[in-house]
């Protein structure tokens, strides 16, 4: 077994299937749905010109297989289940992986700023060279490097990185608010 084998991966299919499951039990259509997802944070909305969530485009991620950490967020907080509840394979225990309550004046945004300086924390801790810790985590080294900056992950990226760090997602995940512009983009 590699290394790459002994993490946890996100099961996106598993992830989406329980966001359809909900739907339906909801008796709510895809435009209901993003609509109902967009309204989480009606308070942020209303102070922002932002578009609202596209219901065909939350119908069409279960063909794409895969979305964003931060698209994910709107699914997982209208879902009140951590990424961590969709993870395949030996997880190790992380501690507490509720996701904060962020309210209707905020929407909860992945910091890959601080997700990235806990990996490289952790990867020097370990005299470990980019290439390596990549080889590790099932990706190419300049994915890793790109978090320092990045606005948008993949989901199955982030959760791999916080399975290999062995600490929970929420710990990389909080409210943002209008107040903290730069954190919702």
């Amino acid at each position: 077994m590699t290394d790459v084998d002994a993490l946890a991966t996100f099961d996106f299919a598993a992830f989406f299937a329980a966001v359809d499951v909900a739907r339906r039990d909801r008796d709510i259509g895809w435009y209901d749905l993003a609509a109902e997802l967009w309204d989480q944070s009606a308070q942020l909305n209303a102070e922002r010109d932002d578009h609202p969530l596209c219901g065909g485009a939350v119908s069409r991620l279960g063909g794409r297989g895969e979305t964003s950490c931060q698209y994910a967020l709107y699914l997982l907080r209208w879902l009140g289940q951590a990424p961590e509840e969709f993870l395949t394979g030996p997880a190790p225990d992380v501690g507490d992986v509720r996701l904060p309550d962020p309210g209707p004046d905020c929407r909860l945004r992945w910091d890959l700023a601080q997700l990235h300086a806990a990996l490289n924390e952790e990867r020097q801790r370990q005299g470990l060279t980019w290439a390596v810790l990549a080889g590790q985590i099932g990706c190419t080294p300049s994915r890793l490097t790109n978090l320092r900056t990045a606005r948008m992950a993949d989901m199955a990226l982030t959760m791999r990185v916080t399975q290999w760090l062995r600490r929970p997602a929420a710990e990389f995940i909080h409210p943002a608010s209008s107040r903290r512009r730069a954190e919702l983009l």
